[in-house]
């Protein structure tokens, strides 16, 4: 059974086919879906993403807010995120981070609410979920300060759709990060990509949709969905030399260990 680490369902890219959706990824063995909220909480997906965990035992929540978002960050919006992650179907925070790819929000705000936030899930004691892209030298700085010496890589996280050198993987790696894999290890550009993917441990693997984005092969270019996170398992086990059932089985042990969900 497989688990999608990553998953953006509230999005109303699925307004019209959702339960359709959901109904495709079990019927193709997903189990389990990390449901991230408030990727866009400018418009509203923190409730959606909470109520979508709410009605579906097998689906879980993440709260935070994403780097493009990092201006709306207030005092206000705080104790909105506080009181959310405090939700019982919430076990991460994030997605959090830094993007200099589209700089949505100044870097100097994207690093200070990265920070702030990074205190909140310590607080709370949640893994936390880093979206990091082209800002690999600013995240591993800001993750050392204030995750790592502060007693963060106890909890643990999540590197979400690893896009990142070899150096941001193992400096995650030394601070406790699991690295979770997305459809981007697929497509036939990501040699480098792969060659980061060989060498991380295989007990701290994910795989992930990110959908409705980043479609793998030979999906791509289409709406993603849970799904299709077979084809990233497919990937990795092509990689690693093993079955797609073991690259299931221990990337499934691996979230269920790293969140403190039940095993059986």
């Amino acid at each position: 059974m497989f688990v999608d680490s990553h998953a953006h369902l509230d999005t109303p890219n699925y307004d019209a086919d959702r339960a359709a959706v959901i109904a495709r990824a079990q019927a193709a063995g997903v189990e389990l879906f990390l449901e991230i909220a408030g990727s866009d909480i400018g418009e509203g997906s923190l409730p959606k993403g909470l109520k979508l965990a709410e009605d579906h035992e097998f689906i879980y929540a993440a709260v935070g807010l994403h780097p493009h978002e990092a201006s709306l960050f207030n005092d206000e919006l705080e104790v909105t995120l506080i009181n959310a992650a405090r939700h019982a179907k919430v076990i991460g925070w994030g997605e959090i981070g830094l993007d200099y790819h589209y700089d949505h929000s100044p870097r100097a705000v994207q690093r200070d609410v990265f920070a702030r936030q990074l205190e909140l899930a310590l607080n709370e004691k949640l893994p936390a979920i880093i979206h990091t892209r082209e800002a690999d030298d600013d995240t591993i700085a800001i993750l050392q300060k204030h995750w790592a010496d502060k007693g963060g890589s106890e909890i643990g996280g999540i590197i979400h759709c690893f896009t990142g050198t070899q150096a941001l993987a193992d400096a995650a790696l030394a601070m406790g990060f699991h690295i979770s894999f997305s459809g981007v290890v697929t497509f036939k550009a990501a040699e480098e990509l792969r060659a980061v993917a060989r060498t991380v441990p295989m007990e701290r693997l994910l795989i992930e949709t990110d959908c409705p984005f980043l479609a793998p092969v030979p999906h791509r270019g289409k709406r993603n969905e849970p799904a299709f996170v077979v084809e990233t398992a497919k990937q990795l086990a092509a990689l690693r030399g093993l079955s797609v059932e073991a690259i299931a089985q221990v990337t499934t042990a691996n979230f269920k260990r790293l969140f403190g969900l039940a095993t059986n």
